[in-house]
């Protein structure tokens, strides 16, 4: 296996995903876009995966950033569709900014990867924005740089890898998925081959719990237990070998794209 290649390609897969979940103006980003799933279209992951490539290329175009921004906005943005919540936070706490978006920040701390908040006004717990440091690190990992390949290690299995399944499930379910059911289809390509790469296991996704009293009478079993496994953490505060089971010390000077 040629590593530089391996981890050159993952960082390509990263920067593809980050292109297709953040918001932006610059039209540069989904030429990017477009040119990111001209190169792996020609070596997929499976077969459903070629054929999401397929059925993606037919219906996005090269010179026109419109039927992809119309169907962004409808999932993400509309006021007249269920929003899709983007934020590792949000499906970790139910909160926007949260445990999740901290951790982020503490992994950005040891790195000279920032957010630009003048361009960029999501959080660092944001799918996009995750997307986008991960392609970073394998980039740096490809040119030799080893000292990240426990840095992209920790983010997946630590922020990505926990609710990745479920923000898929939800995207795929939108009423308005039409492109970006495909993108769902790579993406689940994409992160179980992450997980087999990294060794990381896939998590068990809690059950629902039928409602059989009024909403807001009584709390589900799952919430007592989020609530509970909450109080616990408040009460333990920081783990204290958290760096020496993640160490990040990355010097190496990084400019995001954000």
């Amino acid at each position: 296996m040629n590593e530089e290649k391996m981890n050159k390609a993952r960082a390509l897969y990263y920067a593809m995903f980050s292109r297709c979940f953040v918001f932006t103006t610059d039209n540069s980003r989904y030429f990017e876009l477009i040119e990111f799933i001209d190169i792996l279209k020609e070596n997929p992951l499976d077969k459903s995966s070629a054929q999401a490539f397929q059925n993606i290329r037919e219906v996005v175009k090269s010179d026109s950033n419109v039927i992809f921004m119309k169907e962004f906005d409808a999932i993400f943005h509309s006021p007249e569709t269920q929003t899709l919540r983007t934020t590792a936070s949000y499906y970790d706490e139910d909160i926007e900014s949260g445990k999740k978006r901290v951790e982020m920040q503490n992994f950005l701390a040891k790195t000279k990867i920032r957010r630009n908040e003048k361009s960029y006004t999501e959080y660092e717990d944001h799918i996009g924005f995750i997307f986008s440091v991960m392609s970073e690190l394998c980039e740096l990992i490809a040119n030799g740089e080893e000292q990240y390949k426990n840095t992209a290690h920790c983010i997946f299995e630590q922020i990505l890898n926990d609710f990745i399944d479920r923000f898929s499930k939800e995207l795929y379910e939108h009423e308005n998925a039409d492109i970006f059911k495909n993108v769902v289809i790579l993406l689940k390509s994409f992160i179980e081959f992450e997980r087999i790469y990294l060794d990381v296991q896939t998590p068990i996704l809690p059950e629902k719990t039928a409602q059989t009293k009024p909403k807001g009478e009584e709390l589900s079993e799952a919430e007592i237990a989020r609530r509970a496994k909450n109080k616990l953490l408040r009460q333990q505060g920081p783990k204290e070998n958290q760096d020496a089971a993640c160490p990040i010390d990355i010097s190496y000077d990084v400019e995001d794209d954000m």
